[in-house]
C-alpha cells in the first residue's frame, strides 16, 4: 500500500502529538525506544519504518486507540507498515521456529488435511444452516502439547454446547486457517489466498450462520474478509454472543461455588466491541461469580505478543502482570474467549520463575459454560 494512502485511511495526519498512546502502550511501558508516538511522527516524516525491528513488536492491541483523541487507528497503520516491509523482503522474528507460519502457507496450496479426529462426541451433520468454524485448535493441540493445552476441548465443548443449544452444526472437513497472523503480519498475498479457500468451501456448504469459538476467527472473518475479498454472505458470530442469546438470565441471587475472572481478547473486545456477551453467559451458569480485574473491557491489559512474532521478555512481562492481576481478584479461574490468550498465559506459567502470585487455572468460555449445561 502506498505511504500517503495508509497515513490517510488510518487518520495518522490528524496526530496531535500529545502522546496518550506511548503512555497507555503495554510495550512502551517496558521498552523506552518503542513509542506510537513517534513511530507515527518517523512516518509523517518519511522516516524508513521497514527496516525497524520494533515495527513487529507492536501488540497491534488498540489500548492506544481507546485513548486517541484525534481517531489515529494505530494498529491498521501497523498492519500498513508490515504490509510494506514485507513487500520490500523484511518479516519479524517468528516465534516457534517459525511453524505456525509454515503451516498456514502449506494451507495455502491444494491439499487435503486429517483434521477431524478430535470429534469423538457430539452430533454434527453433513448439512445445517449453522456451520462451526473450528479454526486452528487441532492443530495447537499438537504444536503446544508441552503446555497441556486443550484445543481438541474446546472444539468439542462448542460443539457440545451448540447441541444443547439444539443446533447440529456442520464442520468442515478442509477448513484452513483463517489468515489472522499472515495479515498482521504483512503477508497479505497468502491472506488473501486462505480467505478465497475459506469463503469457497463456507459458500458451498450453504451455511446461513458461521459460529467460531476463537475472537481472531470471529474478527477475521466478520471484518477483514469482506474487506479484502468480500463475503462470506453467512452470518458471522462468537459462541459467546450466540449462547448469551439463548441461556436464561438469572432472576434470583445464587450462592457461588466458583469465582472466575474473565480476560477481554483485543479481537473480541476493543476490536469488535463484544464486551458484555461472554460476561453474560457467565452470569447464566449456576454456581459461578465473576469478578473482575482492575483493568477489563476496554482498558484490558493485551495477553502480551501477537502473530507468534517477535516474543521475547517483554512479552513476558507483559503475561506475567496480567496473569498477577487475575491472581489478585481472588478467582479461582481464568477465562478467556481466545485461545492464544490462553496458549501465551500457559506459556508464561512454564517458567519456573514466576511466583505464586502470578499462578491460576486457566480455561476457555466455552469449555465452563459447555460443562455446566
Amino acid at each position: 500500500m502506498d505511504m500517503e494512502k495508509a497515513i490517510k485511511e488510518t487518520h495518522a495526519y490528524r496526530c496531535l502529538d500529545c502522546g496518550k498512546c506511548t503512555a497507555v502502550c503495554p510495550l512502551a511501558r517496558l521498552n523506552p525506544i518503542y513509542s506510537p508516538r513517534l513511530t507515527v511522527e518517523r512516518a509523517l516524516w518519511g522516516g524508513d519504518l521497514a527496516h525497524d525491528r520494533l515495527l513487529w513488536s507492536c501488540l497491534t492491541c488498540e489500548a492506544c486507540s481507546e485513548r486517541c483523541q484525534s481517531d489515529v487507528t494505530y494498529a491498521e497503520f501497523i498492519r500498513h507498515l508490515r504490509t510494506r516491509a514485507w513487500e520490500g523482503g523484511q518479516s519479524g522474528e517468528c516465534a516457534h521456529g517459525g511453524a505456525l507460519q509454515t503451516l498456514m502457507r502449506m494451507m495455502t496450496k491444494n491439499l487435503e488435511q486429517n483434521r477431524l479426529g478430535w470429534l469423538r462426541r457430539g452430533k454434527v451433520a453433513e448439512r445445517s444452516d449453522t456451520l462451526y468454524f473450528v479454526g486452528c485448535l487441532p492443530y495447537f493441540e499438537v504444536i503446544f502439547q508441552e503446555l497441556d493445552f486443550p484445543g481438541h476441548k474446546v472444539a468439542r465443548s462448542t460443539v457440545k454446547a451448540l447441541n444443547r443449544l439444539g443446533i447440529t452444526p456442520l464442520v468442515l472437513e478442509n477448513e484452513r486457517c483463517c489468515g489472522h497472523d499472515l495479515l498482521w503480519e504483512g503477508d497479505v498475498d497468502n491472506f488473501c489466498r486462505l480467505a478465497e479457500l475459506n469463503l469457497q468451501t463456507i459458500e458451498e456448504s450453504g451455511a446461513q450462520r458461521v459460529v467460531t469459538s476463537c475472537a481472531e476467527c470471529y474478527h477475521t472473518l466478520a471484518v477483514e474478509y469482506p474487506r479484502y475479498v468480500g463475503g462470506p454472505k453467512a452470518e458471522v458470530i462468537h459462541i459467546s454472543e450466540l449462547l448469551a442469546q439463548e441461556l436464561p438470565t438469572p432472576t434470583t441471587s445464587r450462592r457461588s461455588t466458583k469465582r472466575v475472572t474473565y480476560q477481554d481478547p483485543c479481537r473480541l473486545g476493543r476490536f469488535s466491541g463484544l464486551y458484555e456477551p461472554p460476561r453474560q453467559v457467565v452470569a447464566s451458569l449456576p454456581g459461578v461469580e465473576l469478578v473482575e480485574m482492575e483493568r477489563n473491557r476496554a482498558q484490558a491489559l493485551c495477553c502480551g505478543t501477537s502473530c507468534w512474532t517477535n516474543c521475547g521478555a517483554d512479552n513476558k512481562e507483559i503475561q506475567v502482570e496480567r496473569l498477577r492481576e487475575a491472581k489478585a481478584t481472588g478467582a479461582d479461574l481464568l477465562i478467556t474467549a481466545c485461545p492464544k490468550c490462553q496458549i501465551h498465559f500457559r506459556c508464561a506459567m512454564s517458567d519456573e520463575k514466576v511466583g505464586q502470585e502470578a499462578r491460576i487455572e486457566v480455561e476457555d468460555l466455552v469449555v465452563l459454560a459447555a460443562n455446566a449445561l
